[in-house]
């Protein structure tokens, strides 16, 4: 599936437009002739310049391109389901983690999509319990993100 350059540039514009839009509620620093809006809007600026150069160079093109193009694979129903699979699962962890916890819907999601995909149950299994403890290891330990206790607040 693709998008025409056009719309795919029309929609960062409106979202890096957004972002500037949302610095301007940053507190400033006393003393300091920057703040923490400074590099989102010098980010923002530039998706906006990129973007205005993908619709020119789209516009300039001497065949017009649809606005939509869908690929084979948006004909396969296996192919649909996987694509709203994926959907799903972050669906349940955005709306399931900070009951479960991040251990409990990250094995889950892994489970799921690795029985979905093909893979063998003892692999999904292995894979999906390293992955989990390999990432809680990774963001809790060495980023010092806090990840959601959910049922195992008690344990960890």
């Amino acid at each position: 599936m693709r998008f025409n350059d056009t719309i795919v540039g029309a929609t960062f514009i409106v979202l890096a437009a957004i972002m500037i839009a949302l610095t301007f509620s940053f507190p400033a620093f006393p003393g300091q002739n920057y703040g923490p809006s400074l590099f989102p809007r010098i980010l923002g600026t530039g998706i906006i310049l990129c973007s205005l150069l993908l619709i020119l160079r789209e516009r300039r093109l001497a065949t017009p391109v649809p606005w939509l193009v869908l690929a084979d694979w948006v004909r396969q129903p296996r192919n649909i389901a996987s694509f709203g699979l994926m959907l799903a699962a972050m669906l349940f962890y955005l709306l399931a983690s900070d009951a479960l916890g991040f251990i409990p819907c990250a094995f889950l999601i892994q489970i799921v999509l690795f029985l979905w995909f093909g893979v063998r149950p003892v692999t999904a299994v292995v894979v999906a319990v390293a992955m989990t403890a390999l990432v809680h290891w990774f963001f809790s330990s060495m980023m010092l993100v806090p990840l959601p206790r959910g049922i195992l607040d008690s344990v960890l």
